[in-house]
């Protein structure tokens, strides 16, 4: 399958769906995200990096600078209690959506 763009008002969700699961840097985001999608969903750095950044000053996530596997210093991100409210907030948001194009679909 061709990969797509991540569709809009849904990277913060798949950014904290990500991290719900642990502690990763920026690339391993990326790479979770397009690995779990089959390789259909892109987040591209242009994207991720700013996401990340409106995130923490938002107080969802918190950073930790340390070497990455490859020996490179990579900034690591994890959830705080903060985000994990969001998250839940989050996948509310997105299950309403999807039900109603659901219904718009089936209807149409």
């Amino acid at each position: 399958m061709a990969r797509t763009e991540i569709p809009p008002g849904t990277l913060y969700l798949l950014i904290l769906k990500t991290l719900e699961s642990g502690t990763r840097h920026g690339y391993g985001i990326a790479e979770r995200i397009q690995q779990l999608s089959d390789e259909v969903l892109t987040v591209e750095e242009g994207s991720l990096y700013p996401a990340l950044q409106r995130m923490l000053i938002k107080g969802w996530i918190v950073g930790e600078w340390r070497q990455s596997e490859n020996n490179r210093r990579a900034r690591y991100y994890r959830l705080t209690p903060a985000g994990r409210k969001q998250l839940g907030l989050e996948l509310s948001e997105f299950q309403k959506v999807m039900a109603a194009i659901a219904r718009v679909i089936q209807t149409a």
